[in-house]
């Protein structure tokens, strides 16, 4: 990663120029960083997807955003350009900045809020009453997963470290499992969702804890679709589709206060390295989401 100076670019058409205040850190930008992306990234690249900032210029057939207007969302489908002073945008993937949150605590939700909203209500479709377990609760989009569930009348079981199990209940879990004491199988049964945000050994014994019929929706891997078919359930890895109109639905949560973002670290975009040290555990890293602060 190298910090330095490129030209300012030009929106196309259905973009924005956005002067960025704030760009979210994810592990997606460490898959990219690592030649691990779902799709293709020709380099050189700008990483970053997440943002917050001022729209400074328009491209053509841009509707329902004007210059000046405060946003968040995220850059394009490529998951690439925050980490920048300037950068372009998809206008279909960015909405108006929640007006109680600042640059910073915006640019920590577009992602992992409609990842928790899309993984919960389109691909799970719980509703109130129903019963899902989370695993990697503690995590940024386990944080809005359970906060969201919780607000619905879901009833959240939820896995964490020992450590985190009170931050975790106090999201609004009805039920914590230290996974590094409990077997999460020994205690839920019978749940109409399991949320994987762990994958691996967790995700296959996940299948136990489902009736007939219930759906393991995996935001890490591909679930077996042998053991779906043996335990009579539905199994699904899916990648996020931000959009406007999810963004608009989770600004109004965040602008009343009822689901709050959970941010860590805070750091200047010079020192985006420091960001991915975090990431892969190089150096400490406090709970909560990882936030790049950009100077003009």
């Amino acid at each position: 990663m190298q910090f330095e100076e490129v030209p300012r670019p030009a929106p196309g058409p259905g973009e924005v120029l956005v002067r960025v205040h704030a760009a979210g850190v994810g592990p997606w930008d460490g898959w990219i960083r690592g030649g691990k992306s779902a799709v293709p990234q020709p380099l050189p690249l700008i990483l970053g997807s997440d943002l917050a900032g001022d729209v400074v210029a328009l491209g053509t057939g841009v509707s329902g955003l004007s210059i000046g207007d405060q946003i968040y969302g995220v850059t394009n489908s490529q998951f690439t350009g925050a980490y920048a002073e300037y950068a372009l945008a998809s206008a279909s993937m960015i909405a108006l900045k929640p007006t109680s949150l600042t640059y910073v605590e915006a640019a920590s939700a577009p992602v992992v809020a409609v990842t928790a909203w899309q993984a919960l209500f389109d691909k799970a479709r719980l509703k109130e009453n129903d019963t899902v377990l989370i695993h990697g609760a503690a995590g940024s989009v386990g944080s809005f997963a359970m906060q969201l569930a919780h607000r619905q009348g879901i009833r959240v079981a939820a896995t964490a470290a020992e450590a985190d199990v009170g931050y975790v209940r106090g999201l609004g879990a009805d039920t914590v499992l230290n996974y590094q004491t409990t077997r999460f199988e020994d205690v839920v049964k019978g749940a109409d969702a399991v949320i994987d945000l762990v994958g691996g050994e967790s995700q296959t014994r996940s299948f136990e804890v489902l009736r007939p019929g219930g759906r393991l929706i995996s935001l890490v891997s591909k679930p077996d679709p042998t053991l779906a078919q043996r335990y009579g359930v539905e199994a699904e890895f899916f990648l996020v589709n931000v959009t406007r109109g999810y963004l608009s639905q989770i600004a109004r949560l965040l602008e009343s206060g009822e689901v709050k973002v959970q941010v860590g670290a805070v750091i200047p975009l010079a020192d985006a390295r420091d960001a991915h040290r975090m990431l892969e555990g190089t150096m400490p890293r406090p709970r909560g989401k990882i936030v790049l602060t950009v100077d003009h």
